[in-house]
């Protein structure tokens, strides 16, 4: 039988390369024999001058889909060039002139270089004639400093929840735990409209599950933020931006999915909008279910002190069935008093209730694999999860410059109750029952209070400096019980593992940014310096902690223009990530009759130091080299009981790791109807350090890629064929083995374009299962889980109301870095 499962698993880590590589290879085939041409022309105003820095468009003539974009030189001047064969239409626009649009052309074997008529743009004050063109956003933008996913932009996006789009964005991995990585290493702050989600890994991921496709619009990906972000965060940030109604009059969506996998889970919403001159009203609803199951093994081997001699061994296999449902809202408005002054309030709710079943037969064995005795466990936990936060916000605009004031006030609060029940009862090796069953009910209250306010000012001198600055000020509260009941057969008593624990911090922050063009050079240098104190007291046995501390964090940016076609982007930051709330609570939380896991009060922040350097090519290649280095890095250990023959979870200041890696981004239009977005990312990762006095040296090479391939078929037809695969890597001091999945998804549009009906299969061949080992000092453990991977969805979306004026403000707030450390539930 293991012999089996071990070809299996052999065969599943083989089929999505040699997927990836086919996918690749047949994209590459197609664009190698394309015929390539060039595009070129000129654009003035209405006083024939010619302007400079007006973003030009390519657009394709049958369906106005986006193919590229460029911007006119000084002499007015604009080409496009290694275009293929096909029909094609030029838009302009420029700063205070109404948007222009060329003839249609025709790009062919017989004419390869199309040079257009000059392009006369009016200014505003003129009159146009309405002229309305769908722009079809790519999948994937390379912006200065971030990757943008454009979640409408693929049919296949359709039907899916916020994580698993965070699966197949470029560099991202999430863990078997929902533990998010960016580029092989951890700690990303994630921003939900660049508000900081304040959840443990867990509850994060449940959260993320929670939010449908259809109301999200872009996925940012920032490697190294500026100044004005807080410095937390020692891989980056992944900001998730929300969808919000900017057309006047009332307009919005509407959206119903189903999913079936090993079970079925539904889900509905809806998005309305209303606005007129003055105020912008917009909200929405969203509910659903979901349903799924874990098949968790864990084999232990447990050695006596001189970590060598093996002692004993144990084999663990759980069955969890897990299911819930979830609700959320959203409402807001922004209020135009004038033309430099606007303020608006925006709220969100969450509820959701979680259910787990978790059962487990345990073997724990002697040195020699003999049974010492078997254990059956069978726990019932309950969680109900409410999340309330509110940001208040103004903005105040001085003149036409851009100088501009804006200020935020947010309120978060988080109330998670968690009932646990847990029964275990011992047998023999004959399987004879030995003693009474042992119970364990737990009930985990926890609240959590966050109270941010910042201020941000941009002032452009006439010299071509842009001054950029900012304060912040957050108080958080944490309070955290657990009340554990036991029975041993003689009936309920307070368990010693009961605990209160109480945490305050309060972080004061000021930055400025300083960024100047010159010539071909963009530079850019900012200082972030924040203060903070916190507290943390044990109620139980009266014990406290104090802590102080004020750090500076530097950020620098250089791009150069080597030519049209050539852009190089060098930077350097330093970063902080302060220990999630949860991480410090030294309470206990039981897994199993076996695994627990316990946090650490004495938890240190860890520094890390970026850089990078990027080139890209013709808006076409992307290519990043990157290099980090940790300090006291933040790392979940296993740590084991050969006595007790028990393990459990907690998170230590590790000694280091440094990483290095080189990315590849690509987008390429195959044809006129197939377009693939490439990308690859090799990298090292090395920890260091040392455990139980034992020397701990870590260093793997890893392979991330991720391709997609969008068809566009006609009469309202779409399709994409996607996959991801990650070779074996290290995470922390987990050592995962290779995983990755194939999609697929066709879509049909409807109803004069305003509905559309798609239907997806995700992780087809059912190959993302996770499997990896811990092997360092005394701990040897190999795990195992296999999930509802493969499933199968049918989701509608309608819109109704106009649609087709350009979005305006969107509101983030500034209670960042508190809310992505908020670990309640003790998950």
């Amino acid at each position: 039988m293991a012999s089996t499962n071990k070809n299996k698993n052999s065969s599943m880590n083989t089929i999505i390369p040699i997927l990836i590589f086919v996918l690749t290879s047949l994209s590459l085939t197609g664009f190698a024999q394309q015929v390539k041409g060039k595009i070129s022309g000129s654009v003035i105003d209405g006083n024939t001058k010619t302007i400079e820095s007006a973003n030009i468009t390519l657009l394709r003539a049958k369906d106005s889909s986006l193919v590229k974009i460029s911007a006119s030189d000084k002499t007015g001047n604009y080409s496009f060039d290694n275009i293929n064969e096909g029909k094609y239409l030029v838009s302009i626009s420029a700063v205070a002139h109404q948007l222009a649009f060329s003839k249609v052309v025709e790009l062919n074997a017989n004419n390869l270089l199309i040079t257009l008529s000059a392009i006369r743009l009016v200014p505003k004050s003129k009159t146009l004639s309405e002229v309305t063109v769908s722009v079809k956003r790519p999948l994937i933008e390379q912006r200065p400093g971030m990757t943008v996913l454009n979640v409408d932009a693929s049919p296949t996006n359709a039907g899916q929840n916020a994580l698993e789009l965070l699966e197949k964005s470029p560099g991202v991995s999430i863990d078997n735990d929902g533990n998010i990585s960016l580029k092989g290493k951890q700690g990303v702050m994630v921003l939900i409209d660049g508000k900081p989600t304040y959840m443990s890994p867990t509850d994060l991921a449940a959260f993320l599950k929670n939010m449908q496709s259809s109301n999200l619009d872009q996925i940012e990906i920032i490697t190294n933020p500026p100044a004005k972000y807080d410095a937390a965060g020692n891989s980056g940030i992944i900001n998730i931006k929300t969808k919000k109604g900017t057309i006047k009059g009332m307009n919005g969506s509407a959206n119903a999915g189903y999913t079936q996998g090993y079970y079925g889970r539904f889900n509905a919403g809806t998005n309305l909008n209303y606005r007129n001159n003055k105020l912008n009203l917009f909200g929405g609803l969203n509910a659903g279910t979901y349903h799924g199951y874990n098949r968790l093994s864990i084999i232990r081997k447990f050695y006596g002190n001189d970590h060598k001699t093996l002692a004993g061994m144990g084999d663990q296999v759980s069955l969890t069935n897990f299911k819930g449902n979830y609700e959320s809202f959203k409402a807001g408005l922004d209020y135009y008093f004038s033309k430099k002054d606007v303020a608006g309030f925006v709220i969100n709710g969450n509820f959701g209730i979680n259910k787990q079943d978790p059962g487990s037969n345990s073997n724990v064995s002697d040195e020699r694999g003999s049974i010492l005795y078997r254990l059956r466990s069978e726990a019932f936990n309950k969680s109900n999860s409410q999340n309330l936060s509110a940001n208040a916000n103004y903005k105040h605009t001085f003149d036409s410059t851009g100088r501009e004031i804006t200020v935020d006030a947010d309120y978060a609060y988080y109330d998670n109750m968690s009932n646990n029940n847990l029964n275990t009862q011992s047998y023999n090796a004959e399987n004879v029952k030995n003693g009474e069953t042992v119970s364990l009910a737990g009930t985990i209250p926890s609240i959590i209070r966050i109270y941010s306010a910042k201020a941000d000012y941009i002032h452009p001198f006439k010299s071509g400096i842009r001054l950029e600055s900012g304060v912040k000020t957050s108080f958080v509260n944490t309070d955290n019980q657990v009340e554990y009941l036991r029975n041993s057969g003689y009936g309920w008593s307070m368990d010693n593992r009961s605990n209160h624990f109480i945490y305050k911090e309060n972080i004061n922050a000021a930055y400025a940014i300083l960024s100047k063009k010159l010539k071909k050079w963009d530079v850019t240098a900012g200082l972030r310096v924040e203060n903070t104190v916190s507290k943390g007291r044990q109620i139980k046995n009266d014990s406290t902690f104090n802590r102080s501390y004020t750090n500076l964090f530097p950020n620098v940016g250089v791009g150069y223009a080597a030519g049209k076609k050539n852009q190089i982007n060098m930077s350097y930051s330093r970063r902080i990530a302060r220990p999630d709330y949860d991480a410090l609570n030294p309470f206990v939380y039981f897994i199993d009759s076996l695994t627990y896991s316990q946090g650490n009060p004495y938890l240190q922040p860890q520094f890390t130091n970026n850089f990078e350097l990027s080139h890209t090519y013709n808006r076409f290649l992307t290519t990043t080299v990157n290099y980090t280095q940790t300090d006291d890095i933040i790392t979940q250990l296993l740590k084991q009981d050969t006595e007790k023959k028990t393990t459990y979870q907690t998170r230590e200041n590790f000694s280091s790791m440094k990483q290095w890696g080189v990315a590849v981004m690509a987008n390429i239009p195959v044809r006129k109807w197939w377009n693939t977005n490439l990308y690859a990312n090799v990298f090292n990762n090395h920890y260091s350090g040392i455990y139980q006095n034992d020397p701990i040296n870590i260093s793997t090479t890893s392979l991330m890629t991720n391709i997609t391939n969008s068809f566009t078929l006609g009469k309202g037809w779409n399709a994409e064929v996607s996959g991801w695969y990650r070779s074996k890597g290290v995470d922390g001091l987990l050592v995962a083995n290779p995983m990755g999945a194939v999609n697929s998804a066709i879509t049909k549009q409807m109803f004069k374009k305003k509905g559309s009906l798609k239907f997806g299969v995700r992780d087809i061949f059912s190959t993302q299962q996770f499997s990896g080992y811990a092997k360092y000092s005394d701990v040897d453990v190999i795990v195992k889980s296999r999930r509802d991977s493969r499933q199968y969805s049918l989701t509608f979306t309608y819109r109704f109301g106009k649609t087709n004026i350009p979005s305006e403000r969107r509101k983030t707030g500034g209670a960042n870095d508190e809310q992505n450390r908020v670990k309640s539930g003790g998950q």
